[in-house]
């Protein structure tokens, strides 16, 4: 974490502390680490004031647990005070491996089970907490953010929802579309991107890359994806494609529109390597086919950038797809639950993102901008120069 200035003379708004429910114990914990490494380390003014108790401590993690009776109704408990902090919650709201009992049945937690708790944590508070943030990586309902005919408008509901009863900022990772927010126009916001994880841990593993615009190109997936693309290419300094889903609007399969066709728009990618970036993987069929065809272009290697790999009908397709050689490594990040087989999947790579995250919560708690944060170009060309350059280190 860079050691800015800013944050060595701001104030902290309120005494920090972090709620992780149980759908993101593992991320919360190692965020908390991050925390106490940072506050131990910085050379802040305040740090020693009397006035400002706790700011290094060895743990900003607060007790709070979501119990459920027998009828599978639930509380929100808070086993610590949370009078006058600067409080964020974090959840995960894709996280389908936690079970609960009803009437004897065993049910996994959905996500609006997992919405709910946030909701009756929040309630606990009592009004208490100076300030309330809400950290949801997976926007819920992040999908259904638009309305077409007779539907519901879930995500804009949920965000009103969250902003009347009392949350101050939501932060989230990619959301499927950031204008979403419009619902709560004076409420904060903020939408980050992977862009540097995933440029990390590619050039980490793969060392024979040129990136420049003859050899490698940036792909997005669908027109949904295409400003992601536009970004990271930039960046990169290199060029773009697309291709267009053709959808038979007639049919609905699990929620959606089925597609019939994908159709490239770009320059010619033979024996380029081609980087696709996308906001998430849900059953993968559609990634899948644009590496395929992709590999019948003359692709020369493949990589899959993701930030959210939920992965719902299973890993199998993704065997089959690499033992083909349809792509050669995937890029997810550690935000959402991950089906524990794909650690010890050959093709994987899992973007830390608890220490960007615990970052983002100390910037955010001294009220220091963000611009830096949310786009992280000038680091990313310097991983990027470096790495044309062949500087490595251990982390690099």
């Amino acid at each position: 974490m860079p050691q800015l200035k800013e944050l060595e003379h701001a104030m902290p708004v309120a005494p920090l502390k972090l709620i992780a429910l149980n759908s993101a114990t593992a991320l919360g914990n190692s965020i908390n680490r991050y925390l106490v490494d940072y506050r131990k380390k910085v050379n802040n003014s305040f740090k020693n004031d009397p006035a400002f108790q706790g700011y290094v401590s060895d743990n900003y993690l607060l007790h709070a647990e979501c119990p459920r009776f027998g009828s599978g109704e639930a509380k929100g408990i808070l086993r610590e005070s949370v009078r006058g902090t600067d409080l964020y919650i974090l959840v995960d709201i894709t996280n389908h491996s936690i079970t609960y009992n009803v009437n004897g049945f065993e049910n996994c937690m959905s996500p609006d089970d997992h919405y709910q708790d946030l909701k009756r944590i929040i309630a606990a508070c009592n009004g208490k907490a100076h300030r309330i943030n809400v950290i949801m990586p997976f926007l819920y309902e992040g999908r259904q953010h638009k309305r077409s005919t007779r539907e519901s408008l879930d995500c804009a509901y949920a965000l009103k929802e969250l902003a009347e009863m009392g949350v101050a900022n939501f932060i989230t990772f990619d959301a499927h579309d950031p204008r979403v927010q419009n619902a709560t126009p004076l409420y904060g916001f903020d939408n980050f991107s992977p862009n540097y994880q995933f440029t990390k841990e590619l050039l980490k593993h793969v060392r024979d890359l040129t990136i420049d615009k003859d050899h490698t190109i940036v792909i997005s997936p669908d027109e949904g994806a295409l400003d992601r693309a536009v970004y990271f290419s930039t960046v990169l300094g290199v060029n773009t494609g697309m291709f267009y889903k053709r959808r038979d609007y007639s049919v609905i399969v699990n929620g959606k529109n089925p597609i019939v066709a994908h159709e490239f728009l770009g320059e010619n990618i033979d024996g380029k390597d081609v980087i696709i970036i996308d906001d998430m993987i849900a059953s993968g069929e559609s990634m899948l086919d644009t590496s395929r065809q992709l590999k019948e272009m003359n692709a020369n290697r493949v990589f899959i950038c993701t930030t959210f790999g939920l992965f719902t009908n299973g890993l199998a397709s993704f065997d089959k797809a690499y033992e083909k050689g349809y792509f050669d490594y995937l890029i997810t990040t550690n935000l959402t639950y991950l089906n524990p087989e794909i650690y010890k999947k050959p093709y994987a790579l899992i973007a830390d993102m608890s220490k960007f995250l615990a970052s983002i919560i100390d910037f955010s708690n001294h009220d220091i901008s963000m611009a830096k944060v949310l786009t992280p170009t000038e680091k990313i060309h310097d991983i990027v120069n470096r790495y044309n350059n062949r500087i490595f280190d251990d982390d690099n």
